[in-house]
């Protein structure tokens, strides 16, 4: 559907319309002058009428689309403009990991899930930086989102068994996770929407259907009979697929792909290529918004409100320079290019507060050529270790992403440089065992990598130390060190591999803790490690019903906000997979939900 043929369709009357038949005096004279004013108005605020609709949802993510779909399912007219020429934001870029407790997925799984287990952990997880009733609001609102979406989309999703909640050892944590994915979609589904869908971050292979949850054990795939039997059954599927004439979709591109399925049967269009350019406010309330469509800008009404969907501003340099941490670079994150917080300054303008803005959905990541790379199970395999510009070790490497950058920071402030960038070193063995990035097993790492300075390669330790800049002699002192806690399989100093969630991406065979290998056999490679992102966390503050709030505390009357635009229920945390998107499609649905209510 393109945004042509979505923009002929405003409900924005004809004059000789208005006027025809029986009752034409009247309707003249009552209609014309209102219509008359809007026009007016709308000039004022920002360009020529482009239509009204009840709900107008910026942004084309996962929360905005949830949003659209709850509202039109709710019988409200809804609009979706975005930015993008293509649908589907950061979530379908994204391995569409989707954290909600207690949903119907993992308790038919069997799952022993609870809401008093879940809303302990969340506690934990959060603490003080996010109010209770809007954590509340996540865990009541989420399985309800979830079943909506299953009944009002193609949708399906899996349950991610064994994907430990990242904090498994806190009070209400599950070690065997309470994460979902999206199952499998056919993209004919979308007919020739499928070709405005925004591409993933990472590519499935050619000819294989590949889930988030199989990646674990395709890193694996040369050393585990498991690793093997994934990767056959990955191909089998694409096998299937093909000879049943599908395209089939995993991971971030089914998410996205069966929202907007779900959005196409309910009749919302989607304007691609209209930015928003700002809110629209009219006594103290969000009345609309002004975009460009197709060249031109114009004003679009909502008679009951603008939800914010936008994303967040991983893609403002200058934002990021005002708000977060140096060093930090846009270069770095993952997030849809798009996301340069046009939503969060709109929110702003409008006097909304804002908060978690030096925050980010952080990962460490390395810098590759044309585009960063998210390392997930890279730092955690055995047989490797971070180090810092002193050739010392910092963190416990297998710890969610998100905290290993914090630590990065953390030990970076006063200290430039000391730990950003930071490396990771492996060594041949390693290479000869496991996936890196798409690269197989004993192949070599492109040239390009090397040229960029984003991998170096050496045959003595002492080599490596001069490459990467650290003091030969403190590396061999962290290796020696290093080495020998691997060979008694503990980790004294970091203490990595003492819970379920710092065994997920990691070797069974090697024992007796998977996590830990000595590094050892040359050549030997070194990485820099970047603090990246999947994007910023940090946006409008909201309410349990998400609408969007002034710093004294009011709310912004028809202004709501959801998913990276808003400031994260998951305060500065991260409680499992998925806790980006879980939350987003939840306060879409929310914020819809709330609006329908009034």
């Amino acid at each position: 559907m393109s945004a042509r043929s979505d923009h002929a369709r405003a409900p924005f009357p004809a004059r000789r319309t208005v006027l025809a038949g029986t009752g034409a005096g009247v309707l003249a004279a009552t209609v014309l002058p209102a219509t008359a004013a809007r026009a007016s108005a709308d000039a004022a605020q920002g360009g020529a009428p482009l239509g009204e609709y009840d709900v107008v949802v910026v942004g084309s993510g996962a929360s905005g689309m949830t949003a659209a779909l709850t509202a039109a399912k709710r019988g409200l007219s809804v609009l979706v403009v975005e930015k993008a020429p293509t649908f589907g934001g950061s979530a379908a870029r994204s391995g569409a990991g989707i954290w909600l407790p207690n949903n119907s997925v993992i308790l038919g799984a069997g799952v022993p899930d609870t809401p008093e287990k879940a809303a302990a952990y969340l506690a934990a997880v959060v603490g003080p930086d996010v109010p209770a009733e809007r954590q509340r609001a996540f865990l009541a609102n989420g399985p309800r989102m979830l079943d909506f979406v299953m009944a009002n989309s193609p949708l399906r999703f899996r349950f991610m068994d064994g994907y430990s909640d990242y904090y498994p050892n806190l009070p209400g944590g599950l070690p065997n996770g309470r994460s979902i994915e999206p199952d499998q979609i056919d993209g004919n589904v979308l007919g020739a929407e499928l070709g405005r869908l925004n591409p993933a971050y990472m590519p499935v292979p050619a000819g294989m259907v590949v889930f988030s949850q199989d990646y674990k054990w395709l890193n694996l795939a040369a050393v585990t009979a498991k690793g093997l039997a994934v990767s056959t059954e990955c191909l089998a599927r694409g096998t299937k697929a093909a000879l049943r004439g599908e395209k089939p979709l995993t991971m971030g591109q089914a998410l996205a792909a069966g929202l907007r399925a779900g959005l196409m049967r309910a009749g919302v269009p989607v304007w691609l290529n209209s930015p928003l350019v700002d809110l629209v406010q009219e006594g103290g309330a969000v009345t609309g918004v002004v975009v460009e469509n197709e060249g031109s800008r114009g004003v679009v009404r909502a008679r009951k409100g603008v939800i914010i969907g936008s994303g967040g501003f991983e893609h403002n340099a200058a934002m990021r320079a005002q708000y977060q941490q140096q060093p930090i670079g846009t270069e770095w994150s993952v997030g849809a290019k798009e996301n340069t917080g046009d939503g969060i300054r709109a929110g702003q303008r409008a006097g909304a507060a804002l908060a978690l803005m030096e925050d980010a959905w952080w990962g460490p990541s390395i810098p590759l050529p044309g585009e960063p790379y998210f390392c997930l199970a890279e730092r955690t395999l055995p047989g490797g270790l971070m180090v810092n510009a002193n050739g010392t070790r910092f963190v416990n490497e297998a710890a969610p992403y998100s905290d290993v950058v914090h630590v990065m920071y953390e030990k970076d402030r006063g200290a430039s440089g000391s730990h950003i960038p930071a490396w990771l070193i492996v060594d041949q063995n390693y290479r000869n065992r496991y996936l890196f990035k798409d690269i197989l097993p004993t192949l070599a790492f492109p040239d390009a990598w090397y040229e960029a300075g984003a991998a170096k390669k050496a045959w003595t330790w002492d080599a490596l130390a001069g490459q990467i800049g650290v003091p030969a002699a403190a590396l061999r002192a962290t290796l020696g060190r290093f080495n020998a806690q691997a060979w008694n399989g503990s980790d004294p100093d970091f203490h990595r591999g003492d819970t379920a969630y710092d065994h997920y991406y990691t070797d069974p065979n090697v024992q007796p803790n998977s996590c830990l290998a000595p590094v050892w056999v040359p050549p030997f490679y070194a990485f820099k490690i970047v603090p990246g992102d999947l994007g910023t966390k940090g946006g409008i503050v909201t309410d349990a019903r998400a609408r969007a709030l002034r710093a004294d505390g009011s709310v912004i009357r028809g202004l709501w906000a959801a998913g990276n635009a808003s400031a994260a229920v998951m305060g500065h945390s991260y409680a499992g997979a998925g806790s980006t998107i879980g939350p987003a499609m939840t306060f879409g649905y929310v914020a819809a939900n709330d609006i329908a209510d009034a």
